[in-house]
């Protein structure tokens, strides 16, 4: 499966989930509802982890509570860190929904609502979260579905506002990392030709790695960020696969260990402030 880059004013990458684009057929243009579900900002537009889920149940539906992780620390001092874990956490929300588990949601809305606040954004979700608690208890799936990338959103548009681009950025990247580990584990574990073309996706990693180039300096040389960018580079050369062919299940588990020893890294606690 292929995705697009769209150039124009605001550079766009869509992640086509028909059924057409699963079997390699022509990638689809997203509807409109569905474009007004992505993840975007004025620098960066990538398939949110709820885009991703979506396009992988296709062939069949994962055993969603396998991808739950254990709970990670909330209390970093490295903005960086704290945004690319912000992302990751965002994604375990989209997982939590999947297997329908409304305490799971709401363990980890809290834990949302904490990296927010030590990202001084908390103020523009206080009242997602209290409406994610309310539909988790009454198990209204598809409004969290919808809270949850609203929430993500606004997130990233209290960040823009206060000239935080580079960790919108970063916010982006930790999401789509948790999400394709996600994937690639799913894939993994009951290995489909048609999943496993989720993973070929050169153009959108590519993109990525050019919007980490993009950030300040500063940022850039921040420990995490440089060896996110390094791996980066790796995961482009194992995501490239001539069109039409599917990934091996060699080559999906080769994802997965990168996406992998990625999350362990983006999520370990350290004294860095």
């Amino acid at each position: 499966m292929s995705l697009m880059l769209v150039r124009g004013r605001t550079a766009l990458l869509l992640l086509p989930i028909a059924v057409g684009a699963l079997i390699g057929a022509e990638p689809a243009k997203l509807a409109p509802d569905q474009m007004a579900k992505a993840a975007r900002t004025d620098a960066i537009t990538i398939p949110t982890p709820g885009e991703l889920f979506a396009a992988l149940q296709k062939p069949g539906k994962p055993n969603w509570t396998d991808a739950y992780r254990a709970p990670i620390p909330t209390t970093y001092k490295n903005r960086a860190q704290l945004a690319l874990n912000l992302g990751g956490l965002i994604a375990d929300g989209f997982i939590a929904v999947e297997a329908q588990d409304s305490q799971q949601v709401k363990n980890i809305g809290s834990d949302v609502i904490k990296l927010a606040k030590a990202l001084g954004v908390s103020q523009n979700i206080l009242g997602r979260s209290n409406s994610i608690n309310d539909f988790a208890e009454t198990n209204q799936w598809d409004s969290l579905q919808e809270e949850l990338e609203a929430t993500q959103n606004e997130v990233k548009n209290s960040m823009q506002s206060h000239s935080d681009q580079d960790l919108v950025i970063l916010v982006s990247i930790g999401g789509w990392i948790r999400g394709t580990q996600v994937v690639s584990g799913s894939v993994a574990a009951n290995y489909d030709e048609r999943s496993a073309k989720l993973l070929r996706q050169p153009a959108l990693v590519s993109f990525i790695h050019s919007k980490l180039n993009d950030v300040s300096p500063e940022l850039r040389i921040d420990p995490l960020v440089k060896n996110v960018n390094e791996q980066l580079t790796n995961l482009e050369k194992l995501v490239t696969f001539p069109a039409g062919k599917s990934p091996s299940p060699d080559d999906v588990r080769k994802v997965n260990s990168v996406v992998t020893d990625l999350i362990q890294q983006i999520q370990h606690k350290t004294d860095t402030k």
